[in-house]
């Protein structure tokens, strides 16, 4: 018998709310700011094996969905918040622990049922 193996850890990245927390410009350009955002979730330090980054509206235009190492982009099929539960239910049903990235009172109520934990962009931003 093999040693089971510990859940994964799972960030699901609400990635309208972490754009929108710093006032940089983000609206002329949201499919650039998505892309930067992709781009330093890839090399950021943070202690998950996946990130679920969760695009919604023009921001989709900034990373195709899918794959890229570590970083599973997820393209909201309308507002983001739904797709945000969906991607913290499934995780958390396949046995990872999740933890839910939102400034979002509301949506981290909503993932409160899945998510171990619930941090704001601030928390997410000092690690990029």
């Amino acid at each position: 018998m093999s040693p089971r193996r510990p859940p994964a850890t799972v960030l699901v990245v609400d990635g309208a709310n972490v754009v929108g927390a710093r006032p940089d410009g983000w609206w002329k350009d949201r499919a650039g700011a998505a892309r930067r955002l992709h781009e330093a979730l890839l090399v950021a330090d943070v202690p998950h094996d996946e990130v679920v980054l969760v695009l919604e509206g023009a921001a989709k235009g900034g990373a195709r969905a899918g794959r890229d190492a570590h970083v599973r982009v997820v393209h909201a099929p309308g507002e983001g918040d739904a797709a945000i539960v969906a991607q913290a239910q499934a995780a958390a049903e396949a046995g990872a622990r999740v933890t839910v990235v939102s400034a979002d009172r509301a949506l981290q109520a909503r993932c409160a049922r899945w998510a171990d934990t619930g941090v704001g962009p601030t928390w997410l931003l000092d690690r990029l």
